[in-house]
């Protein structure tokens, strides 16, 4: 049998990473920055009366709304406020949302929030896998649990601003685990546990987290990260790592904690995740505790005390992903429904959840809509009775073949199509209510529109060259100010200063517009990052290891659309002279290196890669030529 470490519940010495610059090794705290007032953004409300994403983003700088004149513009039937910021002699067009400001609580925790009520709902089950046989929560369990790893985490000497990175699939206990560090002042960072190791060593070691979460999946890949491991599961297959339960049952025996302890403040990082942002690199978006409440209060604007106890979610998108931790997960624990839990897709267990477990709103991919909609295992089913009322896609374009194969397959189904981003708590849309006098009628935004503006919320759209903003109609670079704007990346201060610009405007790489009715459209994207099924895939990651192969002379990455992945990362490759390596060697050295889903999976070898004079990659040129060649090819 294999030797466990001993528990102790003094405070141990954590390993530090090489690269910490101090002993401590915390993370910046903004608590000198004071919350902005609310503004704005935007939404798309559609026949889910529940909503999802939850923001994560933090509030940077003391930016206040414009005082100046503020003009209501009336369009049909809908409200859009535009107001005018003095830019010299210009006046700047800002959109604000149709419906009035929510109050945001200052003084709760994410945990806190979340949870708030709980005790009501102590037998009722918050979290259940939908596997057979799968592990289970009740709101009395998860509320026991966040406070026992809490404590345990303060018993082995994580303080407030350490970092623990958590490396889970999808599971009933990962809500619990990430709560629970937040609840200890820490700052929960999660990563894809089937990333490469890698991968998933850059993310610990640039984090400079403390200690590292992981099961059976992903132990092997982080038992060498030089943190200490806690193990979830079958922890004989995990040797060195801490057992998950024995640290709780250590933390139970120790009782209150014996050494003096920071109070967690709003305004405290809680959150790490990490996203490309606009330029490809990987890098840690620093999310507070005010960024996640503030968000979560936007988005659930609408969801009605009747509602109360009554959603069931499907918790598929990943929980590392900000979108399925507090979207999913969160958005859902604050209305006291139930989030059922599932780890990987696949059809026969999804559909079978769906019919079990009533459930009534599901965040998807383009892949999943595809398979419900083609697939002969769907006949397998009775779906008459779904108890399904919405679908959402945010992650991936939604083809309008498939859409309108869904839609003709599932009438009775609403199909929401959303955007947005981690550094702005990843999505704009929300369900605007319905038959409440003082709400008035359900408002539903435009097919192909990511929706209509948030409370909260404010948002401009300005040319790319001359950062003028634009009137509507008017296609244009989408900004975003509001109190869920991240603070910044972590140990990034020049990427953060492109990003937010010093009036606290987020600059998202996305093009886009709003139309008279105050609906928004996304048009196009200035970054060049592709989506693969949801995932991020950065062009210049893949770039970076094609080019690090002895026979290649120059390459480019770009995504091409696809009906079953949203988009597919291809590329274009120039070999160096008298190389003898085939186009599936090139693809199979890139698989080797990365994560599956950011494998390439096609690759053509050109005489050169087109580029602008100031060495600007031309990706748009390469991909009008890629498809320009298949079709010729095909024909």
């Amino acid at each position: 049998m294999t030797q466990r470490p001993n528990l102790t519940c003094t405070p141990l010495a954590l390993t530090p990473h090489k690269n910490c610059v101090t002993a401590a090794g915390r993370m910046p705290s903004p608590s000198s920055r004071q919350p902005r007032p609310p503004l704005l953004l935007s939404t798309n409300a559609k026949a889910a009366p529940f909503l999802l994403l939850a923001a994560n983003a933090l509030a940077t700088t003391n930016t206040r709304l414009p005082t100046t004149g503020s003009l209501q513009l009336r369009m049909g039937d809908a409200a859009i406020a535009a107001v005018r910021e003095e830019q010299g002699e210009e006046e700047e067009h800002i959109f604000r949302s149709r419906f009035p400001p929510v109050a945001v609580p200052d003084d709760v925790t994410v945990p806190e929030f979340v949870l708030a009520g709980a005790e009501a709902y102590a037998d009722k089950v918050a979290l259940v896998e939908a596997a057979p046989g799968g592990r289970s929560y009740t709101y009395g369990e998860v509320c026991r649990d966040v406070a026992r790893f809490a404590r345990a985490l303060r018993s082995v000497g994580v303080r407030k601003g350490h970092v623990v990175v958590v490396a889970l699939p999808n599971l009933a206990v990962y809500p619990v685990v990430s709560l629970g560090i937040m609840s200890a002042g820490a700052v929960f960072s999660g990563v894809n546990p089937r990333a490469a190791a890698a991968e998933i060593r850059k993310q610990v070691e640039d984090s400079e987290a403390k200690l590292v979460v992981a099961n059976e999946v992903a132990y092997d890949k982080v038992k060498g990260a030089g943190v200490p491991v806690i193990g979830i599961g079958d922890v004989e297959r995990m040797p060195g790592a801490i057992s998950w339960d024995e640290l709780l049952a250590a933390a139970d025996r120790t009782g209150a904690p014996v050494v003096a302890l920071d109070p967690v403040q709003q305004s405290d990082l809680c959150a790490l995740p990490y996203s490309s942002g606009t330029t490809g690199v990987s890098k840690g978006v620093m999310l507070s505790h005010r960024n996640l409440v503030s968000n979560l209060c936007s988005s659930m604007f609408a969801v009605g005390q009747e509602l109360l106890g009554q959603v069931v979610t499907l918790g598929l998108m990943p929980f590392f992903h900000i979108y399925g931790i507090t979207g999913i997960c969160c958005s859902t624990l604050r209305h006291k429904g139930t989030v059922v839990v599932m780890d990987r897709f696949d059809l026969r267990t999804f559909l079978g959840a769906l019919v079990t477990h009533r459930v009534m709103f599901a965040p998807l991919v383009p892949p999943v809509m595809l398979a419900m909609v083609k697939s002969p295992v769907a006949d397998e089913f009775d779906l008459s009775g779904l108890a399904l009322r919405s679908v959402m896609t945010a992650a991936a374009p939604l083809a309008p073949d498939l859409l309108a194969a869904f839609q003709s397959k599932f009438p009775g189904v609403q199909v929401e199509e959303a955007y947005g981003l981690t550094e702005h708590s990843c999505i704009t849309l929300t369900h605007a209510g319905g038959g409440d006098p003082h709400k008035g009628p359900v408002q539903i935004a435009k097919k192909n529109s990511v929706g209509f503006i948030l409370p909260n919320l404010e948002v401009k759209f300005i040319d790319p060259d001359t950062g003028r903003s634009l009137p509507r109609n008017t296609p244009g670079e989408v900004c975003v100010r509001s109190q869920a704007v991240m603070q910044g990346y972590y140990r990034q201060k020049e990427e953060t200063e492109r990003t937010i610009d010093d009036k606290g405007w987020l600059h998202t790489g996305d093009v886009g517009y709003i139309d008279d009715d105050g609906d928004v459209f996304i048009v196009d994207r200035i970054k060049e990052l592709i989506k693969y099924k949801g995932f991020q895939v950065a062009p210049a990651e893949l770039e970076a290891i094609l080019l690090s192969h002895p026979s290649v002379e120059d390459a480019a990455v770009f995504g091409l659309l696809d009906e079953e992945a949203g988009e597919v990362p291809v590329s274009c490759v120039v070999r160096r002279r008298g190389a003898a390596e085939s186009e599936a060697d090139m693809m199979a050295y890139v698989a080797t290196r990365v994560a599956s889903y950011k494998k390439l999976r096609l690759l053509r070898f050109v005489d050169a890669i087109p580029k602008s004079v100031s060495g600007k990659i031309l990706r748009r040129q390469l991909r009008d030529e890629f498809v320009k060649k298949a079709k010729t090819a095909a024909a």
